[in-house]
């Protein structure tokens, strides 16, 4: 993994939408079906909209339903961290970038094989880099 990325919370407003900041940095959710990336089936990396990193491959996207991307495995043993987070909904496991720090969503125990697990991930925290020649 790279080094940690570190801002103050001016240059992340400074750099991120509002809506990207409020998700990034202050864990919101966005409304499901919203999120320009919950239905796109082009080929290329997610990174993470705060910093870059490389999180997921399109290779390991696939339709869950819910209305937000879904990821049955990150980009690499690396590429992210996981806390347990215990909101109003109970105890769920947050998913954040390892490099930034960024909230980016959660992940379930309900995903497909080869893993099992369903990383549910907000647009506003990916930037899709297309393959070269897509």
């Amino acid at each position: 993994m790279s080094e940690k990325v570190e801002k103050t919370e001016q240059e992340w407003k400074d750099e991120l939408t509002p809506e990207q900041y409020r998700v990034l940095r202050e864990k919101a959710t966005e409304r499901a079906f919203t999120g320009r990336y919950h239905a796109t089936k082009d080929p290329g990396t997610y990174r993470c909209a705060g910093c870059g990193a490389e999180l997921f491959s399109s290779d390991t996207k696939y339709d869950s339903g819910t209305g937000w991307p879904s990821f049955w495995e990150p980009a690499s043993d690396d590429a992210v961290e996981t806390e347990r987070d215990w909101g109003l909904l109970g105890m769920r496991t947050e998913v954040h970038c390892a490099s930034c720090g960024g909230h980016l969503g959660h992940v379930f125990p309900d995903g497909p094989h080869p893993t099992g697990v369903r990383f549910c991930i907000n647009s506003c925290a990916l930037e899709l880099e297309p393959d070269e020649g897509s």
